[in-house]
């Protein structure tokens, strides 16, 4: 009897002892499992609603629609700044081209990738802001970020909706220079960083300082000079290599010409707006930014905090190296500034954090005066016109386009045109803003001028211009097309979308017939 009590004592209640620490174990990580995902549900949801008006509206902005086009040729064979010309990293347009294989229709293919990278993003930044604040502002700052990228210019599929996550991603990486393995992740963050060089080069100075931090830790770690001279060089090393990467199958194609001037030349060339780096309406549109700065900087010095003050001081260090890519270019769009949105509110959270002395006051100013500034409404409204417009446009374009040689040319309207029309491509200078914009003209490796006389020369079926450019027009291109669409197209459609109005010119002796 005793043999088999202790045999049972020894078996089961041992199992029992282990199922009930299993049990234990299990509660805790099962609840945080569903926590996490209640929090990327939430994050989803919120995105979701406040990009809602924009999804599926191939004019939500510009430039994406490039991307998309030059991302879907990719899968046909073409190649960026061989085939179809544009001075951004290949790695963006491979992104798009990625979005287009998914099998989802533009533009909802790339629109929807972009959300899930600005909720990724989200996630990352509340990651960061738990190291000052609590769980409930650490996510309300986490649907403020979704907020204002949207505001700032990320509420489609723009550049920053891409590159700033992967910034937050290095920020978690180097921020602790006491963590075990802070060399290790140092490394990881400098890939990282390369890869979001692909992207968009003016990240440079945000890669710069998160190895400089990564460097001083290893500094203050006790590493000697020569250490630290080959760590850099290791750094610098893996941040290029995705581009070297890329300029080697360039030159294994023999394209590296093409990508040379493309991605390293061109970019200099490019004359510097009118307006310089800062317009005057940009002190107005950066308010709420700055306000949200300054308020994280009173208080913090205010409520005299000491805690975390190295993290606090790693946050406004990424502020200034977020500035510094934001005002790399000679010409600065308002978009641009939605990679300081990260910066900003992990430097605002001393003013956010609901544990202040106003409680959660500031957050819920915050959140009421940004969904104020979203206008949702009135984007819907200018959602809906678009829309309506853009299939206007495609239904008197398509019947005199095809794939072969009766090609669109888009001087100034919107590039997913030839992709809506399914028209053949009459440029590699496919962008109208690089055959129209005065401050190009020495930056294409070709006058714009003669590119434009030889897409007039192969007589274009349709020509699409509008009334308002968006730029510093070139007036001997702008003269040179008024001229050959007065002597030669007459006008079958015009529709107004971005406040501007649009005209569709057909080839005259192409007067009542379609393809």
């Amino acid at each position: 009897m005793r043999g088999t009590a202790r045999n049972h004592g020894g078996g089961t209640v041992g199992q029992m002892t282990a199922m009930s620490l299993d049990r234990a174990d299990s509660t805790p990580k099962s609840g945080a499992s569903r926590g996490a995902l209640w929090l990327v549900a939430l994050l989803t949801l919120g995105a979701l609603v406040v990009r809602l008006p924009f999804l599926g509206d191939h004019n939500a902005d510009l430039d994406e629609q490039l991307y998309a086009l030059i991302g879907s040729q990719m899968l046909q064979g073409q190649l960026p700044f061989v085939d179809l010309w544009d001075r951004k990293p290949f790695g963006l347009f491979l992104l798009f081209g990625l979005a287009d294989a998914s099998g989802l229709p533009a533009p909802w293919s790339y629109q929807l990738m972009a959300t899930g990278l600005i909720v990724i993003g989200a996630l990352l930044l509340r990651r960061l802001a738990l190291l000052l604040v609590d769980r409930g502002t650490a996510t309300v700052a986490a649907l403020l970020y979704i907020v204002l990228m949207t505001i700032y210019g990320s509420h489609s599929a723009q550049t920053e909706a891409f590159h700033v996550p992967a910034m937050l991603a290095m920020a978690l990486l180097v921020r602790d220079i006491r963590h075990p393995n802070a060399l290790r992740r140092a490394w990881f963050a400098m890939l990282i960083g390369g890869l979001a060089l692909q992207v968009k080069y003016t990240v440079f100075p945000q890669c710069v300082f998160f190895g400089l931090w990564a460097l001083w830790g290893r500094y203050r770690a006790g590493r000697t000079l020569s250490q630290l001279v080959a760590i850099a060089a290791g750094f610098a090393a893996l941040g290029l290599l995705p581009t070297i990467g890329v300029g080697l199958f360039y030159l294994a194609i023999g394209g590296w010409e093409e990508f040379w001037f493309a991605n390293f030349v061109s970019f200099f060339l490019r004359e510097p707006a009118p307006m310089g780096r800062f317009a005057d309406d940009y002190a107005i549109f950066l308010l709420p930014l700055m306000a949200l700065s300054i308020a994280g900087l009173y208080t913090r010095f205010r409520m005299k905090v000491a805690e975390n003050g190295l993290t606090y001081t790693f946050f406004w260090g990424m502020l200034g190296a977020t500035l510094a890519t934001v005002f790399l270019p000679s010409t600065v769009y308002a978009y641009y500034f939605a990679a300081l949105v990260p910066a900003v509110l992990l430097v605002a959270l001393p003013f956010l954090d609901g544990r202040g002395p106003l409680g959660m006051a500031p957050l819920l100013a915050a959140m009421i005066a940004s969904a104020g500034l979203l206008y949702l409404p009135q984007r819907f409204e200018a959602s809906q016109s678009h829309r309506a417009a853009m299939e206007k446009l495609v239904a008197a374009i398509r019947p005199h386009v095809d794939s072969n040689s009766a090609c669109l040319w888009v001087f100034d309207g919107p590039t997913a045109l030839y992709t809506a029309t399914e028209s053949c491509l009459p440029t590699r200078l496919i962008y109208p803003d690089h055959l129209n914009n005065a401050l190009e003209r020495g930056s294409l490796g070709l006058l714009q001028i003669d590119e434009v006389r030889r897409i007039l020369g192969t007589r274009p079926t349709v020509i699409v211009t509008a009334d308002r450019p968006f730029t510093v027009q070139n007036e001997q291109v702008l003269a040179h097309v008024q001229t050959a669409l007065s002597r030669g197209y007459v006008v079958i459609a015009e529709q107004r979308i971005h406040d501007r109005g649009l005209r569709v010119w057909l080839r005259r002796d192409l007067m009542g017939s379609s393809r």
